[in-house]
């Protein structure tokens, strides 16, 4: 059973939300992936949010662009967390997105990450689950080692070939 709705208005936010769905398959996570648009299908839409406790989500990443009422809509109506991940837009570079998103009023509030950051929601979906799942906890500690482990692979290399090697 799906722990994690991932969600988004468009198509065009697949690649960012892509990335969270890859991050969730790598630390074991359960998930379902939907298209919907609150302003074009808002039946569509309700029966998600309503349902969505249902079908046994914990946590819902929620991405939208522009006016971005996805993610505050679900919070409005879902009992359990909400991510929120704002969408660069050609017009104000995420900017709107990212307000829409992070100014919810008081009583129905979106944990937001940084404009396109689909991993870091998985990454915050994730911890919220591992608060009660040890193994989730132990696959999120390995990849805090791995993240180590890049940095320090990549500080050596720099040690090895020098700063101005290490730019060309």
């Amino acid at each position: 059973m799906a722990k994690v709705g991932i969600v988004m208005g468009s198509d065009s936010d697949m690649p960012v939300m892509a990335k969270a769905a890859d991050v969730l398959e790598q630390l074991g996570v359960d998930y379902e992936m939907t298209i919907i648009s609150a302003h074009r299908e808002p039946d569509v839409f309700f029966d998600y949010a309503n349902s969505a406790e249902e079908k046994g989500f914990k946590v819902i990443i929620a991405g939208a662009g522009m006016a971005a009422h996805l993610p505050g809509m679900c919070a409005a109506i879902f009992p359990m967390p909400v991510i929120g991940i704002p969408m660069h837009t050609t017009s104000l570079g995420g900017r709107d997105s990212l307000y829409s998103i992070v100014q919810m009023p008081s009583g129905i509030p979106v944990a937001t990450v940084a404009i396109n950051g689909g991993a870091n929601a998985a990454l915050l979906a994730a911890k919220i689950l591992a608060v009660s799942d040890e193994g989730l906890l132990s696959r999120l500690k390995e990849y805090a080692k791995e993240l180590k482990g890049q940095v320090q692979a990549k500080d050596a290399r720099l040690k090895e070939v020098g700063y101005k090697a290490y730019v060309k």
